[in-house]
């Protein structure tokens, strides 16, 4: 039976300050190394999703060892797009193949299931709006400085 809330690692506990103000955990394993290319046994849409996740990702928040959760995520995006395409297409109803009478699309359960996989990866991997918000990059990792930014601000 589950605890509680899932605890938050203390890299993001010392970026947000530690609003708790609880000790933080000195020992915890840092992973090392810097996540490479996707796997080739995913679709070429997971491996786009792939990419694109590393890509917007800060830098150093994702490791190797975050691989398997980023892969999860990966695939549920790929499967997510193809799913909602063929929503697209068919409609949230079809005719039943037994009776003729409208029927759910089982492409709706596929979406369904697939934004509930994103979903909760997302949020172990930092990705959504609401656990973004609770990490802030030191400065010497935030993107080099856009002169247009004195421009337009």
């Amino acid at each position: 039976m589950p605890r509680g809330r899932t605890p938050k690692p203390t890299a993001i506990k010392a970026l947000t300050g530690n609003p708790g103000k609880r000790p933080l955990n000195h020992h915890e394993p840092l992973p090392p190394g810097v996540i490479g290319e996707p796997p080739e046994h995913l679709s070429e849409g997971a491996k786009a999703a792939w990419r694109l996740a590393v890509e917007c990702a800060p830098p150093g928040l994702l490791t190797p060892l975050d691989s398997s959760i980023l892969v999860v995520w990966a695939i549920a995006a790929d499967l997510y797009q193809k799913a909602q395409e063929g929503l697209a297409k068919t409609g949230l109803l079809i005719k039943g193949p037994n009776n003729g009478l409208p029927m759910q699309s089982p492409y709706l359960a596929i979406v369904n299931k697939q934004a509930q996989i994103m979903a909760k990866a997302a949020t172990e991997m930092g990705f959504t709006p609401a656990s973004r918000s609770r990490v802030s990059v030191p400065p010497s990792a935030a993107t080099e400085h856009n002169p247009w930014d004195d421009i337009v601000g």
